[in-house]
Parts: C-alpha cells; structure tokens; sequence
C-alpha cells in the first residue's frame, strides 16, 4: 500500500516539474536571445550594469562613485555571485544561478505542498508567475532575494530562529525581508525570530563595512531618487502630461522617473503612504488575537505589497517579490489571501506588457501605455484592498467569534499557536 501511495504521489509531480522544465527552456531562450521579447533589452541590466558593478566588486570596494548602486551591502554577495561557475561568461553564469533559485523555490513548494494541511497550489502559482513576468525574472538578482525569502517563510513552523536568520541575512540583501517578521505569532516564535534577525542583519552589515569600503553609500543615493515612471504616484503625472504639465521623463539615478513641477510633492506623498501603511501593519499586529499556520504568511505577504504598492519605484522585478510570497501563501490550506494572490498573478501577466513589451508607450504616457500601466497598478490596488481585509477579518474581528449553529458566542479568551505578547 505505501509502494503504491509512493507511485502515486511521483506520477501527480510528473505535470508540474514537466510544464516547470518546458517553460524554464522557453524563458532562458529567451534571456539568451535565441527569442526575441519586443521592446527595450531587459537583460542589458546584467550585461552592462551589474558586470560593471562585479568588475569594481572584485577590486575590492563597493561601486561608490556609480549612483546606480542603490542595494544594502550584501547585495555585494549577489553581484558576485557568479564567480561561482568561473567556465561560463558572467551573464550565462547569473542565468544559470537565477534558473537554479528558481528550480529551488519550485522545490520548496512542492515538497511542502504535498505536506498534510498545505497545498499544491503554491507551487502552481510559482510554476506559472515565473514566465508570466518574462525573462525580466532571470535579468535580476530579486529571484536569490525571493528564494531566500521564501525558504525562510517555510521554516517558521519548525524553528523561529530560522526565520531571523534568514530575514535577518535578506533585510541586508535587499531591505524588503524585514517584513517577513511583521506576522510572526505573538510570544515565544516572535521572541525567538526577532532579536536573531537583528543579530543576524548586524553581523552582516559588520562583516561587509569590514570587508569592504563604502558599503553604506546606497544611503544617499537613494534618498536622492524621484518618482519612477511605473510607480502609483507616477499615474498622476501621466495624466497631467496631456493637461500641459511641464515635467518630463527621463533616465535618473538609472531608471526612468519623472522630474519637474510638484514631483517632491508627489514623493513625499509616497512616503507618507508608505508611514501610513507601516502604521496600519502595526495596528493589526497589536489588535491580532489569532495566528493560523498561515497567518505569518500571510502577514508577510500583506506588509510587502503595502510596501511595493507605496514606494516611489514599481519596477518589473518587484513582482518576483510578490507572487513568490503570494505562492507560499497559498502552499497553506488555512491561507486567506487566495484572491489577493491571484490578483497578483494577473498583475504579473500585465506587467510583461508593461516592460519590456510596451515601455516606450508608458515613458511617453500615450493612451496605450497608460492603460496598461493604470491595468497592472489597478490590480495591485485591489489586491492590497483584499489582503488587508482578509487579514484582519481573520485575525481580528473574527478571532474571538466562535460559530456554532444557531448562535454566536465568545469565549474569554482564546490562544492559537501562541499566548499574549
């Protein structure tokens, strides 16, 4: 019997790791060239930028005089990164490591889908979201920044610490895995995660200023950025361009944002939002009263798309972001945010017309490039709209309500997973 459970459950990963095989030669053809993608060359960013930034790495200090190295110090670690497979081209090597943090994601959710209470459908959503973005998914270093994330998110059941150690390493690769804390359960796990993840981002941050000279130079740098062409607050200025806005787009600390009238107040704006948004999130965590297997998932996924959703860039590659915490969302049965993630996922479909396929309309803000911008941040709006909802309704207004047929009563207290802060 257990032979035949084992054949069983081999014949049902036969689709999934076939249809992940095809589509990932698909994708690499076309990050090689082999297929050309209509629009801007997305993988110049590997090929001229990020080998500029390996060739001054290797000298031994950080690329302080280029304003286009805006990422936290290990992100060093990246960039370098494909000194690894030293028999390959720099470019060939990032794709090779990038196709190899997809194939490990893959397997993450699989093994973990086929766990009693988890889901398949992670996986599904990981397997289709990849190619849905393009070859922009292997023309940046965010696919390593979301394996780890996602291992990391998959751990938590097991061992708090694990968790802050890899949020904690990933805050210093690239900010964002901070937020994985914000959902951790109330006592022991959050206790247990949280001081590690400072430990761990410290001695991080402490090895790499030892390393190597200028490793907090980002800082200014990114202050110093405007509001990019494909962010929400940008959607303003798009408009205005046809009611004779005076401002322009153009190419500014490495990407496309917009300069002129009212820009400062547009970015002030954004982080306002942004404040506003990390206010509520702290809100939530102080009203929460029940935490589900998923729920630190979830609150994780919640926190980054607020996050992604209020800042001055929405870039391409953020989306990786995204559905790879939308796919360990929904690797769990218990998860709330089955809408949100797949309003993600048709985000993602979007944002290949976006960028590359159709980014000159949206730098030059023409009917069609709005309309796909308008399409792809709609969707982000409304997922976010859908996310914080289903999180609070699930740990909040309904954490106390026990349904029983006829009637509705609460209990005077009730403990899931953990007890008081």
């Amino acid at each position: 019997m257990t032979g035949a459970v084992g054949i069983g459950s081999r014949a049902r990963l036969r689709l999934p790791l076939g249809l992940w095989g095809l589509t990932r030669i698909i994708l690499l053809l076309c990050a090689f060239k082999v297929v050309v993608v209509p629009g801007p060359d997305s993988m110049a960013e590997v090929e001229q930028i990020y080998q500029g930034w390996f060739d001054v790495l290797r000298t031994g200090e950080y690329p302080r005089s280029d304003v286009t190295w805006q990422y936290p110090p290990a992100a060093a670690l990246a960039i370098l990164s494909p000194a690894l497979l030293p028999f390959l081209g720099y470019t060939a090597a990032f794709f090779v490591l990038a196709l190899l943090c997809d194939a490990f994601v893959m397997g993450l959710l699989l093994h973990t889908g086929r766990r009693a209470g988890r889901s398949m459908r992670g996986a599904w959503l990981w397997l289709a979201a990849v190619p849905l973005l393009g070859p922009t998914a292997y023309a940046r270093y965010d696919v390593m920044v979301t394996a780890v994330a996602v291992a990391a998110l998959l751990t938590v059941g097991r061992d708090p610490r694990v968790l802050g150690v890899l949020a904690g390493f990933g805050a210093v690769l690239k900010v964002w895995p901070a937020l994985l804390l914000v959902g951790t359960p109330k006592g022991g796990p959050t206790w247990r995660s949280w001081p590690v993840a400072a430990g761990a981002a410290g001695a991080v941050l402490l090895l790499c200023a030892a390393w190597m000279p200028g490793s907090l130079t980002f800082l200014s740098y990114q202050s110093e950025r405007g509001t990019e062409v494909e962010s929400l607050g940008a959607m303003v200025f798009h408009v205005a361009r046809h009611f004779g806005w005076e401002g322009e787009a153009r190419m500014n600390y490495g990407s496309m944002e917009f300069l002129g009238p009212y820009v400062s107040w547009v970015s002030s704006g954004a982080m306002a939002l942004t404040i506003a948004a990390f206010g509520w999130l702290a809100l939530w965590r102080f009203k929460a009263r029940r935490f589900s297997s998923s729920t630190t998932a979830d609150a994780a996924f919640v926190a980054v798309l607020l996050f992604t959703l209020t800042s001055r860039v929405i870039s391409p590659q953020y989306m990786i972001w995204l559905f790879g915490l939308a796919a360990v969302c929904l690797a769990y049965r218990s998860t709330s945010m089955r809408r949100p993630a797949h309003l993600v996922l048709w985000a993602t479909a979007v944002t290949q017309f976006e960028y590359p396929v159709w980014f000159s309309h949206v730098t030059q803000s023409d009917p069609l490039g709005i309309a796909v911008l308008f399409l792809r941040n709609g969707l982000l709006v409304v997922a976010a709209f859908y996310a914080c909802r289903a999180l609070w309704r699930h740990t909040v207004t309904e954490a106390g309500v026990v349904r029983i047929p006829g009637q509705t009563r609460r209990p005077e207290r009730e403990k899931v997973l953990a007890g008081s802060a």
